[in-house]
């Protein structure tokens, strides 16, 4: 449910983002035909003062009349304002069209013939090709490269005065995963070999308790206490929203040709080290236990004292989109714990 609910939110931005670029595509043709407007009215009246000019000197060499010149001025200045009005009407009719479509206006077609250039579909009209589907031109030099990213893999915490070893909670039953967006930018004009991968992610880090414990807050502090009854599971999680920010180094291949030029890293070493901010966006429990022969399962959303902002460190290397990944929280799973407790986190992240 929450890969599609961050696909949803990954197709609103795309959505949102060619909206954008629509909008400033039809603002620009309106600016354009405002401004032709005015250029109209220019030319037609150096147009008629031509005119009048050219009238004036068949006056002056005797070839027409005074009043045959009054009759051709007055016709002159008749027809360059009935010019202005037409063209000028063309012109308005055009940015209502605009305005009341939002620039997608359909064009009249005839004498059709359809080609494709391997870019888009166009309709030649009277040898004139309208566009009816047309891709966007890629660039030469694409600087900028996105992935979906995904991780998943044990999750813990190191405790201060305590090995690892030590844990109270579960090696392999808490478990970390990972979702999603990512992009990396080449530094270096010329050069592929050093990244800047930076992104959002939705992180949610579980912990499994051992020897039948849950969580409980105790004067203001969580701590572990054992439950009443035997717990067939314990578990806690903590949801966050990260942005993750790394320098990536390795090498890429090259691919160029006379209209562009691309860096691949597909099946080519990676190594990241970076770090993450964010927000914590929730912690809940679940406990599955028996009470008096009866099967129960509480789900507890609270706020277990749980720090609101969290930061920590982060690296990943590997081959491709295929990398061993490895974050350390910088700031401690609960505020004002007398021992602090910081999420630590090992797995496999997967760009795709």
């Amino acid at each position: 449910m929450r890969t599609i609910i961050f696909f949803l939110i990954a197709l609103l931005i795309t959505q949102w983002n060619n909206a954008l670029v629509a909008q400033e595509r039809y603002e620009e043709e309106v600016a354009e035909l405002t401004t032709l407007k005015e250029k109209i009215i220019l030319q037609e009246k150096e147009a008629l003062k031509s005119e009048v000019e050219r009238i004036n000197e068949r006056l002056e060499d005797d070839s027409i009349t005074a009043e045959e010149a009054k009759v051709l001025k007055e016709n002159a200045a008749k027809k360059r304002a009935l010019n202005i009005e037409n063209r000028i009407a063309i012109i308005d009719n055009r940015i209502a069209l605009l305005e009341r479509n939002e620039g997608n206006v359909l064009k009249e077609r005839d004498e059709l013939s359809i080609s494709s250039d391997g870019v888009g579909i166009s309709i030649n009209v009277n040898d004139r090709p309208w566009h009816v589907f047309q891709r966007k031109e890629p660039p030469y030099d694409r600087r900028t490269y996105s992935d979906f990213v995904f991780a998943i893999g044990l999750n813990n915490a190191l405790i201060d005065g305590q090995s690892l070893e030590d844990s109270p909670y579960k090696i392999a039953g808490s478990r970390f995963a990972e979702l999603g967006w990512s992009w990396r930018t080449r530094v270096f004009k010329n050069s592929n070999f050093l990244r800047f991968n930076y992104g959002f992610s939705f992180q949610f880090n579980g912990l499994k308790p051992k020897d039948n414990q849950y969580f409980q807050v105790v004067d203001g502090e969580t701590v572990l206490e054992e439950f009443e009854f035997d717990l067939s599971k314990s578990k806690f999680r903590m949801d966050n929203l990260v942005f993750p920010m790394h320098f990536e180094f390795g090498p890429s291949r090259v691919r160029e040709s006379e209209d562009r030029i691309r860096y691949s890293i597909d099946k080519k070493f990676r190594l990241g080290i970076g770090g993450y901010g964010g927000f914590n966006l929730g912690s809940r429990q679940k406990l599955k236990y028996t009470r008096e022969g009866e099967k129960v399962k509480d789900k507890l959303k609270r706020g277990y004292n749980t720090t609101n902002f969290v930061y920590g460190l982060s690296a990943y290397i590997g081959r491709g989109g295929t990398l061993l990944y490895a974050k350390y929280d910088l700031s401690p799973i609960f505020k004002d714990a007398l021992v602090e407790q910081r999420n630590i986190s090992l797995g496999v992240r997967f760009d795709l």
